[in-house]
């Protein structure tokens, strides 16, 4: 076994292309270690719904040059044998290590398999991959990036050509496709061939953030914007100046790319101290909002300040509902959708405003295939309001709309926390939560959840579990997903491992009647400690 191992790294070593990687492994064989070799090929990276995403270094078990190339030449195999022998793949990337690498080399598989390749001209927001696509009349487009995950991270991110990110069996067919190229010698990769786009992709995504905003709405609202050490500075701050907003005040620590992410433990605005420059440069500057987008700028978290002066980080079903309950204000038809761990409070306003209300399985990729889809967003700070244009979650568009929201309530000399009340007195207080376990040992999760399904909690929080469903089996409006989710009597939870990270995920939501305005309080209050406790007994429950 030990010879076998070693053998299986000298052939990987003799094929690696890239001479970090190579030196790496070179090091782990001159040292002999055992452990991490064995780590580094106890498999191969899988290349599922989210694409591939995992820690950079060498060997088939991290994300590198090699990884990569056989990723891109199982996706070329796909498009040829699915009628599309010589389309355009167009190909963005991220700020964060080897993204540019791997952009790169994509374009040459995609060359030397007889496809067009166009290459975004730098590191540049998921979204403008995401609308240059359409635009370009694409077959398909790879987008390199981790997201929000650790520096130590990279990915790699599979749409077709209708915009949309990949979904089963797509993801099956390209995987076996990708299993089926023994060396990596059999993968054409030209030196050249393929075009590098000029900024006319990204001007005509900027020329389309117009649409999101109305015609002649108030512009007056300030912001504190951070980028999070990733890509979305130039790109939002060219939208809003084109919209007419004031210019936002940057978190300057944050606001150019850095792949290190060095003032963060995570680049993620919900990871707590994520946003601690923010409020720090909020709480100089005084604005009506904060804006952060994650690395790539497909997110967009906004955090508000409270009567108390205090700056707040909203969650994503609460930028969720104000998006919709705007949207409504504004005339909007068509189908409001999200994703099955987020707040029911969306189907309340859809129904209310007389529209339809979908949901779906966790992700972007569902949401936006959603037919007549006009907004869709999830909990996890995501949000479609121009489907027409991003047919997938996009911070930019989403900071632009949530800025208009906030100058038009500010002409009335009213916040975003004040129509968050008014939603609450309308449809109930829908309180919502998260119990978030990262692990290192990805069996804790599958002992979770095996717990959770042969010993399924009867109440929690002293309220009754009125329904227990294992979503692995599916609904009648949903397809199978690993998943359990547990109707109580006025509440909500569902529980799944992350698709994108080590984590298992337990969504929660309480919804607390609330008669007036001067009920919010104790309504707040209530749905605190029911929060409270269902997580205390949802994780005694999962052995967490």
């Amino acid at each position: 076994m030990h010879d076998d191992l070693i053998a299986r790294a000298r052939t990987w070593l003799a094929e690696d292309p890239d001479p970090d990687t190579r030196d790496e492994l070179a090091g782990l064989l001159d040292a002999g270690d055992v452990t991490e070799l064995t780590a580094r090929f106890s498999g191969t990276l899988q290349f599922g719904t989210a694409g591939l995403r995992g820690e950079l270094g060498a060997g088939p078990m991290r994300m590198n040059r090699a990884v990569v190339i056989r990723a891109a030449a199982g996706l070329a195999a796909y498009l040829k044998k699915h009628g599309s022998p010589d389309g355009v793949v167009v190909i963005g990337y991220d700020a964060r290590h080897k993204s540019e690498d791997f952009a790169r080399d994509t374009a040459a598989v995609m060359t030397g398999a007889g496809l067009k390749a166009a290459v975004l001209p730098r590191p540049l927001p998921t979204p403008v991959l995401a609308y240059a696509i359409r635009h370009l009349g694409a077959v398909a487009g790879v987008e390199v990036t981790a997201s929000h995950n650790p520096p130590r991270d990279n990915g790699y991110k599979v749409y077709l050509g209708d915009g949309s990110q990949i979904v089963p069996p797509a993801d099956a067919e390209i995987a076996a496709e990708i299993q089926a190229i023994t060396s990596l010698n059999d993968v054409p990769r030209p030196d050249t061939g393929w075009e590098t786009l000029d900024d006319s992709v990204l001007d005509a995504y900027l020329a389309r953030t117009d649409a999101v905003l109305a015609e002649h709405s108030p512009r007056t609202a300030r912001t504190v914007y951070t980028a999070m050490h990733g890509v979305g500075k130039d790109t939002l701050l060219a939208a809003f100046a084109r919209a007419g907003f004031p210019t936002p005040d940057l978190v300057a620590e944050q606001a150019d790319p850095d792949p290190d992410f060095p003032t963060v433990a995570f680049p993620n605005p919900e990871e707590p101290g994520a946003m601690d420059l923010a409020f720090a440069k909020a709480r100089e500057t005084d604005p009506d909002l904060i804006i952060a987008n994650d690395p790539d700028a497909d997110r967009c978290a906004v955090a508000v300040k409270e009567k108390d002066n205090t700056w707040r980080m909203l969650r994503g079903d609460e930028v969720g509902a104000l998006l919709a309950a705007h949207l409504v204000n504004r005339g909007a038809q068509g189908t409001f959708a999200e994703s099955i761990v987020s707040s029911s409070l969306l189907g309340r306003i859809a129904e209310k405003a007389g529209l339809p209300h979908e949901e779906t399985l966790t992700g972007f990729k569902w949401i936006a295939r959603v037919e007549g889809l006009r907004y869709g967003y999830e909990e996890a700070l995501g949000y479609c309001v121009d489907p027409e244009g991003v047919r997938d979650k996009d911070g930019i568009t989403a900071a632009l709309l949530i800025t208009e929201l906030a100058s038009e309530l500010k002409e009335e000399n009213r916040t975003l926390p004040d129509l968050l009340d008014d939603l609450a007195v309308t449809h109930g207080l829908h309180a919502t939560d998260q119990l978030s376990v990262r692990v290192e040992d990805l069996s804790i999760i599958a002992t979770a959840m095996e717990r959770l399904r042969e010993h399924p909690p009867t109440e929690l929080a002293g309220l009754p579990v009125t329904e227990a469903e294992d979503l692995t089996r599916g609904t009648d409006r949903l397809p199978p997903t690993d998943g359990l989710r547990y109707t109580l009597t006025g509440a909500r939870v569902i529980v799944r491992p992350s698709g994108t990270e080590p984590k298992l995920k337990c969504y929660l939501e309480v919804v607390v009647p609330v008669a007036a305005h001067a009920d919010l309080p104790a309504a707040r209050a209530r749905a605190t400690d029911l929060l409270t406790a269902i997580k205390r007994d949802l994780s005694a429950a999962a052995g967490i």
